[in-house]
C-alpha cells in the first residue's frame, strides 16, 4: 500500500481533502493533508508567502515512500520539491494541476491556456500581494457538480491566495524529469480547460496519464471515484 501527501490548490486548504482521506484509508492506504503557507491553519503572513517556503512545507511532510498529489496550482509547488529533494518522494501525481515548463511561473503557464475562464471571477488586493475569487462565481467555476453540503462546506473555508509564488519562475532539470509522473484530467473543468490539461501531458506515456468526468473540486465532486484512480496509478509506481 501506498503513503500519500495531498496538496491543495489557490484559495483552498487541507481541508478540501476531507471526503478523499478515508476513502484511501479505505482502500488500505495512508493519506494526509497539508496547509500551505498563509492557509487553514498555517500563520504565515501574505507577504512572507514564497514558492520555496511552498516546497519546503512539502518536503517537510513528505518521506522517500510517499506519493505526492498536487491539486490545481499545487502541481507547481509539488514540482519544485521533487525538483529540490526527488529522494523525499516515491512519485508525484498532478491533479487538474499546472505541470510546469521550466523557466516559466505558474501565472506565465495560466497564460499560455487557450482560455482564461478564471480571470474574471479574480479579485486582486490593493496591495497586489494576494487575490481572491468573486464568490459568486465560485460556484459554478469550482463546484458546479458537487454536493450541495459540499459546497456550503467549502466557501466559508476559502481564503486569500498568495501572488508572489504564483510568479515565480520555476526551473526543472532531469532531477524532477526522473520522478515517476502521473496526471488525473478532470474533463468536465471550468477552471483549468480540460483541453489544456491534455496539452500539458501530451507526451507523457498513455498509462499515466486518466481522466474523471468531473468539475475542477473531484475531491467533492467524486472522492470515492478519485480515490480508486490515485489507487490504480499509485500500482504503477
Amino acid at each position: 500500500m501506498a503513503d500519500f501527501l495531498l496538496i491543495h490548490g489557490s484559495c483552498h486548504g487541507a481541508w478540501c481533502w476531507r471526503d478523499v482521506i478515508p476513502a484511501l484509508e479505505a482502500l488500505g492506504h495512508t493519506a494526509r493533508a497539508i496547509d500551505m503557507p498563509s492557509h487553514g491553519d498555517d500563520p504565515t503572513p501574505i507577504e512572507e508567502v514564497t514558492l520555496e517556503g511552498c516546497r519546503d512545507a512539502i518536503l517537510a511532510a513528505s518521506t522517500p515512500e510517499t506519493i505526492v498529489v498536487g491539486h490545481s496550482w499545487g502541481g507547481y509547488p509539488i514540482s519544485a520539491a521533487g525538483e529540490a529533494a526527488p529522494d523525499r518522494m516515491r512519485a508525484l501525481i498532478y491533479l487538474c494541476a499546472y505541470v510546469p515548463v521550466s523557466g516559466l511561473s505558474m501565472i506565465d503557464m495560466r497564460k499560455r491556456g487557450p482560455r482564461q475562464p478564471l480571470m474574471p471571477a479574480v479579485r486582486r488586493a490593493e496591495d497586489g500581494l494576494s487575490y481572491t475569487f468573486d464568490a459568486d462565481r465560485v460556484p459554478e467555476l469550482f463546484y458546479h457538480d458537487c454536493p450541495d453540503e459540499a459546497v456550503a462546506y467549502a466557501m466559508p473555508r476559502l481564503c486569500p491566495q498568495a501572488t508572489r509564488p504564483q510568479t515565480t519562475p520555476l526551473t526543472l532539470s532531469a532531477r524532477w524529469e526522473g520522478l515517476p509522473k502521473a496526471y488525473i484530467r478532470c474533463a468536465n473543468d471550468q477552471a483549468i480547460p480540460p483541453e489544456y490539461q491534455a496539452e500539458m501531458v501530451q507526451d507523457w506515456p498513455r498509462d499515466r496519464v486518466a481522466s474523471l468526468p468531473t468539475s475542477h473540486s473531484p475531491f467533492f465532486a467524486d472522492p470515492a471515484g478519485l480515490a480508486a484512480l490515485i489507487d490504480r496509478l499509485a500500482a504503477g509506481f
